[in-house]
C-alpha cells in the first residue's frame, strides 16, 4: 500500500454519524461468539441478530422507526437455534435469509410496514447441512438463488423457490468463515480456518484455485472486488498482526499486495464499493473504520483516511448504494451495530456543488435492485452482469418488488443431530453402541472356540 500524496477525487472522504436521534437504541444484539457482522439493511428495514432465550431469533426494524425500540419488540422467531447470521434480498425488500445453529437456513417475508406480532413461520425452510449454517448470501444477480456455508465444511447454492439445494460444494479441510460472490455471480470466493481461500465454481461444485492466505490461528474473510475480478482477504499473520492481501484467482501462487495493519484483536470486516473503487475496513471490538482506493484494476492500493469512535463496533453492514444521499455527495453508508444500538455513519465528498448539479464524476452507473435472470436460468448456466442505473435525481424503486412464489414450501426434516450438544450425545450414544457389539463379538468368539476344542 502507498501513502504517498496523490490526486484523488476520493482523498477527502469523511465520515460522519447519524445524530443520536437518528439512530436506534435498545438493541440486544446477539452475543454468539460466531464470528459474523449480525446486521444486514435495506432501504427499507435493517436486521439484526437478537439475544433471546428459548431459540434463534432476530429483529426486522423499519428505518422509519428511530429512537428506542420498545422491550416486546416483536422478533423472527422460528429457529430452534441462535441466529448465526442475516442477509436482505436485493431484490425484494420485505425477504430476509437467516442462518442457524440448529443446521437450517430459513427465508421469511415481512409485512410492509414491518412486524406487529413475533413471526414464527418461515416461507421457506432450507434443510440439509448437518450442523450449524454460519453463512447465508444472496446472489446478486440471480432471483431468488441463496448460498450457505456450515460446520460440515460444505457450500450449498439453493433453489429458493423450491427449497432445494442445487449445488453441493466440498474441498474444504475445516470451518468456513466467509462466503462471498463475484460481480455477476458465477463464482464464489471463501475464507476457511485451514487459513486457505478458495475459488469456486458454484455450479459445478469444484474448487478451481486456492491459496494459502493469512498465517494466524484467528479468523478471516474473502470478498470479491468487484468487476475487476480480485480477491480481497482480512485477517491475522503469525505473529497476530491484522493484515490484508489482494489475489488475483487466476494466479493465486503469490498476493497482489499484503499490509500489516495493526495489532488489534477483533476480526476486520470488509466492504467494498465498486462505483467509486473504495474499500472500507471496519474493526470488530473497535470503532475505528479505515478505507482504501483500489486502482490500476485492482494490483494496486492507497489509504485514505480513518473514520474515529471510542465506541467499538460488534457488527457492520453496507446499505445499498442505491439508496445514498446524493444531494450531500454521500458516496457509501455503513451500518454500524453495537452491544446495544444501531447507528448509520455517512462517508461523503465534500462538495457544496453537489446540492445544486448531479456529481456524476462520482456517481457512475450504478448495480440495479433488479434481477437479471432467473433462478432455473442461472442453474441452466446463464450469466448475466448486473442492470446499471443512473442516480441522477435518486433512484426510485419499483413499487413491486421482485417475487417470491415457492413452487414447494419444504418442511424441517429431522436429519440428525444438529447443534455441537446434540452431535456429542449422538457420538456417546454410538460409542457406547459400538463397544457393547464388540464385546458381544468377543463373547461370540470365545464360544466358538469353546466348541472348536
Amino acid at each position: 500500500m502507498s501513502r504517498v500524496v496523490r490526486q484523488s477525487k476520493y482523498r477527502h472522504v469523511f465520515g460522519t454519524p447519524q445524530k443520536p436521534e437518528n439512530c436506534y437504541t435498545d438493541i440486544r444484539l446477539s452475543t454468539n461468539q460466531w464470528d459474523s457482522n449480525y446486521v444486514t439493511a435495506n432501504t427499507k428495514f435493517f436486521a439484526v441478530c437478537w439475544e433471546a432465550a428459548g431459540g434463534g431469533s432476530f429483529a426486522v426494524v423499519p428505518w422509519v422507526q428511530k429512537g428506542k425500540l420498545k422491550a416486546d419488540y416483536p422478533l423472527v422467531s422460528g429457529h430452534k437455534g441462535p441466529v448465526l447470521d442475516v442477509d436482505a434480498n436485493p431484490f425484494n425488500d420485505y425477504l430476509f435469509a437467516s442462518a442457524s445453529e440448529d443446521g437450517t437456513a430459513k427465508i421469511w417475508k415481512v409485512p410492509e410496514d414491518g412486524l406487529t406480532e413475533t413471526m414464527r413461520d418461515p416461507v421457506q425452510n432450507l434443510s440439509g447441512h448437518k450442523r450449524k449454517v454460519g453463512n447465508v448470501r444472496w446472489h446478486p444477480t440471480a432471483n431468488n438463488v441463496l448460498a450457505t456455508s456450515s460446520t460440515d465444511y460444505t457450500v450449498k447454492v439453493w433453489d429458493v423457490e423450491k427449497g432445494a439445494a442445487k449445488c453441493h460444494v466440498d474441498g474444504h479441510a475445516d470451518i468456513i468463515q466467509s462466503i462471498d460472490w463475484n460481480y455477476e455471480g458465477s463464482l464464489i470466493a471463501t475464507a476457511c480456518k485451514d487459513k486457505k481461500i478458495r475459488i469456486i465454481d458454484p455450479r459445478t461444485g469444484q474448487v478451481v484455485s486456492e491459496a494459502a492466505a493469512h498465517t494466524g490461528v484467528k479468523g478471516s474473510r474473502a470478498m470479491f472486488l468487484g468487476r475487476t475480478e480480485k480477491v480481497f482477504t482480512v485477517g491475522f499473520s503469525r505473529t497476530s498482526d491484522r493484515q490484508y492481501a489482494i489475489w488475483d484467482p487466476s494466479n493465486m501462487g503469490t498476493a497482489l499486495a499484503q499490509e500489516n495493519i495493526d495489532t488489534g484483536s477483533g476480526l476486520l470486516m470488509p466492504f467494498f464499493d465498486p462505483d467509486s473503487s473504495i474499500i472500507f475496513l471496519a474493526g470488530k471490538g473497535d470503532g475505528n473504520i479505515r478505507y482504501y482506493e483500489l486502482t490500476d484494476n485492482g494490483s494496486k492500493i492507497y489509504f485514505l483516511s480513518q473514520y474515529q469512535s471510542n465506541v467499538p463496533a460488534r457488527g457492520m453492514a453496507y446499505y445499498p448504494k442505491y439508496g445514498v444521499d446524493v444531494g450531500s455527495c454521500e458516496i457509501s453508508r455503513l451500518i454500524k451495530a453495537t452491544t446495544t444500538g444501531i447507528e448509520p455513519i455517512s462517508f461523503n465528498v465534500p462538495r457544496k456543488e453537489g446540492l445544486d448539479v448531479f456529481q456524476d464524476d462520482i456517481y457512475p452507473p450504478t448495480a440495479a435492485p433488479e434481477p437479471t435472470t432467473t433462478a432455473e436460468e442461472w442453474f441452466g448456466g446463464k450469466t448475466v452482469p448486473p442492470k446499471q442505473i443512473s442516480l441522477e435525481g435518486g433512484f426510485v424503486a419499483r413499487e413491486r418488488p421482485a417475487d417470491f412464489n415457492p413452487t414447494e414450501v419444504k418442511s424441517v426434516e429431522d436429519e440428525g443431530p444438529a447443534s455441537e450438544k446434540e452431535l456429542r450425545a449422538e457420538w456417546r450414544k454410538q460409542k457406547d453402541r459400538i463397544a457393547f457389539l464388540e464385546s458381544e463379538l468377543a463373547k461370540k468368539d470365545a464360544l466358538l472356540k469353546n466348541q472348536g476344542n
